[in-house]
Parts: C-alpha cells; sequence; structure tokens
C-alpha cells in the first residue's frame, strides 16, 4: 500500500479538498492500494443519507466556529479537529465487509503494536476496552472502494459533545449517555506519545512505499471539492420518522406518490452504510406501485443496504 503524499497543500485545508483528493485518486491513479492521513479545523461530518439538524446542532457549530459538511459515505455524524488524525484508504472495488477488513485490519495491527488492544467493533468502528477509537465510513468511486475514518489521537469533549446531538435511541443502543462517554483516545492511553510519532508510526506500519501526486492534480481536485459545498448537497433530504435496526443503524423513508398513484420518489435517512449507489437505486422505484411485491421486485436481488435485504427495504419503504 503506498502513501499518497500532496504536495503545496496548506495544512489547513477545509474538508472538501481531502475528500476530492480520494475522488482523483479513484478516478487516476493506477490500480493498486493508496492511503494518506490528513487533519481539518474544527468539523462536523455528516455521512450521506443523515438528517443533519437531527443529528448536528447548527447554532452551537456557528457560535464555536466548527464547519459542517456532508460526505458521499454512509454512516453517522463525526467531530475531528487538529488534535485527531483522517485517514483515507482507496483500493480495488470490493464489498463492504471486504473493503472495510482490509482497513480496519491494518489499522488494528497498528495500534496493536504500540501495545493497545484494539479491535474491530460493530459495523464500523475500531475500539480499546470497549470504548471507540476510530469510526470509519464507506463508499464506491469510479470502480474502487473509499474508506474513510476519525483515528482519535485525542479530542475536546466539549467541543464534541456541543456539536454532535444524536437519537437517544443510538446512544442507548451503545449502552451510554452521551457521545463522549464512549470514546477514547490515544493520548490518554499513551501520554507520551506524540501526535507526529504517533502519525509517523501509523503511517510506516500501514504502508510499504510512498508516491507524491503531481502537481497539475491540485486544479481538478479543488474543482471537484466544489461538489461538497454545494447547498442542496449540504442540506440533503428529511425523513418524517426514523427507527434503528440492529446490524443496520438508524434508518427512515418517505414515499411521495404522483396523481396515479405509483411512486414519484423514495428519500432515505440514516447513518446505515450501503453495498452500492443508493441514489440510483432508488431512482428504479419511479412509476412502481406502492406495495411490497412490486418494490422488492424494482429494487433487484443485489443488495443495497449493508445488513438489509432489499425485501426487507422494501418493507421499510412501503411502511
Amino acid at each position: 500500500m503506498l502513501n499518497t503524499t500532496i504536495p503545496g497543500v496548506d495544512t489547513h485545508c477545509r474538508l472538501p479538498f481531502f475528500l476530492a483528493a480520494e475522488e482523483w485518486i479513484a478516478r487516476n491513479l493506477p490500480e493498486g492500494e493508496y492511503f494518506f492521513a490528513w487533519q481539518v479545523p474544527p468539523t462536523v461530518i455528516c455521512g450521506r443519507n443523515q438528517d443533519v439538524p437531527a443529528e448536528v446542532d447548527l447554532g452551537f457549530c456557528r457560535r464555536e466556529g466548527i464547519e459542517v459538511y456532508r460526505r458521499k459515505s454512509g454512516g453517522g455524524a463525526v467531530f475531528a479537529d487538529r488534535n485527531n488524525i483522517m485517514f483515507s484508504y482507496i483500493a480495488p472495488i470490493a464489498a463492504v465487509a471486504t473493503a472495510f477488513s482490509g482497513y480496519t485490519s491494518r489499522v488494528v495491527d497498528a495500534l496493536r503494536a504500540l501495545g493497545l488492544p484494539a479491535a474491530p467493533s460493530g459495523r464500523n468502528d475500531i475500539c480499546i476496552d470497549g470504548r471507540k477509537v476510530a469510526g470509519n465510513a464507506y463508499w464506491q468511486c469510479a470502480e474502487r472502494s473509499i474508506v474513510h475514518g476519525t483515528m482519535l489521537y485525542d479530542t475536546d469533549p466539549r467541543l464534541m459533545a456541543g456539536a454532535l446531538t444524536p437519537s437517544r435511541a443510538k446512544l442507548e443502543s451503545k449502552k451510554v449517555l452521551s457521545v463522549p462517554a464512549r470514546i477514547t483516545t490515544v493520548k490518554s492511553l499513551l501520554p507520551d506519545l506524540s501526535l507526529r510519532d504517533f502519525l509517523t508510526h501509523m503511517l510506516s506500519h500501514v504502508c510499504d512505499g510512498q508516491l507524491t501526486l503531481p502537481a497539475e492534480a491540485h486544479s481538478e481536485i479543488a474543482r471537484i471539492s466544489g461538489q461538497y459545498c454545494v447547498e442542496d448537497f449540504m442540506s440533503g433530504d428529511s425523513a418524517a420518522t426514523t427507527f434503528r435496526l440492529d446490524g443496520v443503524g438508524q434508518i427512515g423513508s418517505v414515499m411521495l406518490l404522483n396523481s396515479h398513484g405509483t411512486i414519484e420518489r423514495v428519500e432515505l435517512t440514516g447513518d446505515f452504510l450501503c453495498h452500492r449507489d443508493l441514489a440510483a437505486a432508488l431512482m428504479n422505484l419511479s412509476g412502481v406501485p406502492p406495495d411490497r411485491e412490486a418494490v422488492a421486485a424494482a429494487l433487484g436481488s443485489e443488495a443495497i443496504i449493508a445488513g438489509l435485504t432489499n425485501r426487507q427495504l422494501a418493507d421499510i419503504i412501503v411502511r
């Protein structure tokens, strides 16, 4: 796996630049595995299908100067700042489970090499002694798998607790009362290990070579980054009601019918993870009668949402 560096990049670049860099790598570099680390100013990063006002205290974020963005991968909202590190992993296309296991096994091994009893947990977390130290999300781009996630070297618990407002059901499913209560940090466990030394260790353990992106990539990455700032993408859709399923996460559905009584469109929100393009799959429901069998047939046999069959998804949509 190659550690991919971007020359001349301002260390204070905003989140969209790094998400766009993932896309550029996925679309332009030869087949292989690529990995890079990055940091951002205080930022909340929401999953593609989340109802942002329900998961984020936008007023608190405005007052504290915390930026809020939506990514193209699924999963839940996370808080990042320059006390923690973000990792990006780009690899040949694979199923969700394969992409996650390839990435998390390397990260877990690197943490264990420091003497930390790290282990994968749940759908997309890495934990130490049962407390979350890293959260990850996944999506497919240009026939590549992109996995990215947070690594909590350290964090500001006041900003994290104030910015993120997950549902009570989500917290209760983790058997905690607040976001900070379910996390741990590398610094709290290894106080003598500096952030720089920690990052050097992770990169050297995970990667076996280095690649520098060409200078001409910068302008194209900057162009792609604009997609993450479009208001329609930022605001997303809001479902009327949501509920939580073990192994899937939060999911909510709204089905809108046209004057003929068939489906005009379906909107899903939540922190679930997708095997394939959700928007494209839901477009297939346009003009379909609003009954379970017809919806299930239109969704096809290839699973769309991780942990959920398409027949189960049809039940949720029609419900």
